[in-house]
């Protein structure tokens, strides 16, 4: 029986054709962000501890209360960046599916999706799956920054959304404040929402603090922003995440999200 294909650009992911060749070859895996060390052990011991004493069945929707709470007051506590646990924060399976819900609650058919590319695998896949249209932007050698001529040309009033994954996979190009003020400026005029993932944030070596682009006023009225707790403690497999968002943006992302993992 026939069944439609309803992404006939895409294959097998690169993630999972490197990491088999990787262990075929006995090489180094540099195509997959898997750490080839464990989590924190006190990290592994409290897990035991709370799914022992019971934490082990749904949590709330939105996530866990307290988690919520905690992860507002990191944010407040790295970045001074208000943040209301309950209206703002959804906790998500990893940050791919905060990614996917992204997507979903702001795409339709017609509307147009600004990527920079190299870009993550999976936004693109989302995007034509919500009916989209994919405009690519090329980050530019050496350092990788945007083409910010190219991507004021990309933008129009069919465009939903703009992609920026910052500290990028794979380039490990970093955004800072100007940029962002480029970026608002670019975003001020149209209807566009900006996703911004933001998973590598911790994963800084110079001492700079990570420019988040919910501590920019031009960026966080449109923005939803990503993060993953796989990549900060090492536990990839856990997939674990949460999306930051205003609370209709995020009224719209939970509808979404209930309906892909719901806790």
């Amino acid at each position: 029986m026939d069944i439609a294909d309803k992404l006939p650009g895409v294959g097998t992911t690169i993630f999972t054709v490197m990491s088999r060749l990787a262990v075929e070859h006995g090489a180094v895996n540099l195509g997959q962000g898997i750490p080839d060390f464990q989590p924190p052990p006190r990290l592994v011991d409290l897990v035991e501890m709370h799914m022992r004493a019971g934490l082990n069945q749904y949590a709330p929707m939105a996530g866990d209360p307290l988690l919520r709470e905690r992860i507002a007051a990191d944010h407040a506590a790295r970045h001074g960046v208000a943040v209301d646990p309950e209206h703002e924060i959804t906790v998500t399976a990893g940050g791919t599916e905060a990614l996917f819900c992204a997507i979903q609650a702001t795409v339709g058919p017609g509307d147009e999706v600004v990527l920079l590319d190299p870009a993550y695998d999976s936004y693109a896949p989302a995007a034509v799956l919500a009916g989209a249209r994919i405009l690519r932007v090329p980050l530019t050698r050496p350092d990788f920054q945007p083409d910010w001529e190219a991507l004021s040309a990309a933008l129009s009033p069919r465009t939903r959304l703009l992609v920026v994954n910052n500290p990028n996979n794979p380039t490990g190009q970093v955004l800072d404040r100007a940029s962002l003020d480029r970026l608002a400026a670019l975003l001020e005029p149209t209807r566009a929402w900006l996703l911004a993932d933001e998973v590598y944030e911790r994963l800084t070596f110079d001492g700079r603090r990570h420019a988040t682009a919910l501590a920019h006023p031009g960026l966080r009225p449109r923005c939803f922003a990503v993060y993953s707790f796989g990549k900060v403690f090492d536990a990839t497999g856990w997939k674990v995440g949460y999306c930051i968002a205003p609370p209709q943006a995020t009224r719209e992302f939970r509808k979404v999200h209930q309906f892909v993992t719901f806790a």
